[in-house]
């Protein structure tokens, strides 16, 4: 059941950046929240609080999202996904511009345009930076990070992380260096500290040690 209506669009982004951070396999800690959501710590805490009562999630040494709230996230998310897909797809919006978009439609789009998008976009299972679209047929696959990569032997991009997109810029230099799912590159050289030089075509490109390892690949 859609419950997205029923809450403070303030419920479902903390909801949704819990889900995130999860999903990215980062520990949910109120710190890490604050970063992300660029609220203070005070502020997370005290949101919380009101989560917990209204049963989102649970605070016992570890934060976690309740069934309800998992369920809340998943359908922000999910959204968010199909308008970010719609926004580049159909109209053409570059990767920046339509997950700035998508933030604001995840929070008034209907069940009714959720599904009409879904139908209209064929039932995609990724967001264009490969992220799994929650309730659609994703299939996992086992996945590398850029930085783990063999040095040259060819790798397909599968997944540009979440964390990625909350960097200042990124997502426009992955766009327009081509670093996107479904592109075959090639790991070039990797320095002592980190800095990898990625061909793409026939570029060679400098990626920095903590985007490489949250870009996920297939060998």
């Amino acid at each position: 059941m859609d419950r997205s209506g029923e809450f403070h669009p303030a419920f479902e982004e903390y909801c949704e950046c819990i889900f995130e951070l999860g999903e990215d396999d980062l520990d949910v800690i109120q710190a890490r929240i604050a970063e992300r959501l660029d609220v203070s710590r005070p502020a997370v805490s005290e949101m919380i609080k009101k989560m917990s009562a209204e049963g989102l999630v649970t605070h016992d040494g570890a934060l976690r999202l309740t069934a309800a709230g998992q369920r809340l996230a998943e359908t922000v998310v999910r959204r968010h996904r199909l308008a970010e897909r719609f926004l580049t797809d159909v109209l053409k919006l570059s990767w920046a511009e339509a997950h700035h978009e998508a933030g604001r439609w995840e929070h008034v789009m209907s069940e009714a345009v959720e599904l009409a998008m879904n139908e209209l976009l064929g039932h995609p299972t990724t967001c264009p930076h490969g992220n799994p679209i929650p309730g659609s047929d994703f299939k996992q696959r086992d996945l590398i990070a850029l930085s783990e990569a063999e040095v040259g032997a060819p790798v397909v991009i599968r997944r540009i992380t979440e964390e990625l997109e909350f960097q200042p810029g990124l997502l426009e230099f992955l766009e327009a260096a081509s670093i996107r799912p479904g592109e075959t590159v090639c790991l070039a050289s990797a320095a002592p500290d980190g800095t990898l030089t990625v061909q793409v075509g026939n570029n060679a490109l400098g990626v920095a040690a903590f985007t490489g390892e949250r870009i996920l690949v297939s060998t």
